[in-house]
């Protein structure tokens, strides 16, 4: 399946136009290796969905704004582990067994096979529940 960016997901980097290259590679990826998941443009964030939420997109605030890259994206995992990386921005365990994760992706160099298998994890993890 090819990956077409729609409509909804243009305004939501209105704002933010030269982040919106990072947020393509992630999207085409994802469709590349889970093709029939859903997209879900909300206000402030993007997110991606098999039976659960599984990963976000969003500018969230995770470190100082003299920390964050320009441009940056800020994707969201939820694992069944801490993510122990020194590319984690933030995690917390909202309730036991679930962490969610944020990294923040200031280029496409970021998007790597180490973060791709992270995000197949939080996959799984989201099909299995």
């Amino acid at each position: 399946m090819v990956y077409h960016t729609g409509q909804d997901e243009l305004v939501f980097f209105d704002k933010h136009p030269t982040a919106f290259p990072l947020y393509e590679v992630f999207a085409e990826k994802l469709f590349e290796m889970f093709p029939s998941i859903s997209v879900r443009v909300q206000k402030s964030q993007i997110t991606f969905s098999n039976r659960h939420v599984f990963a976000c997109v969003s500018f969230m605030r995770v470190k100082k704004k003299m920390e964050l890259p320009d441009p940056y994206i800020v994707i969201t995992l939820g694992l069944s582990y801490p993510l122990e990386s020194d590319r984690v921005a933030v995690k917390t365990e909202p309730y036991p067994g679930r962490w969610t994760t944020h990294l923040v992706i200031g280029s496409q160099s970021e998007l790597d096979s180490e973060f791709f298998m992270w995000v197949s994890q939080a996959y799984d993890f989201s099909e299995s529940k």
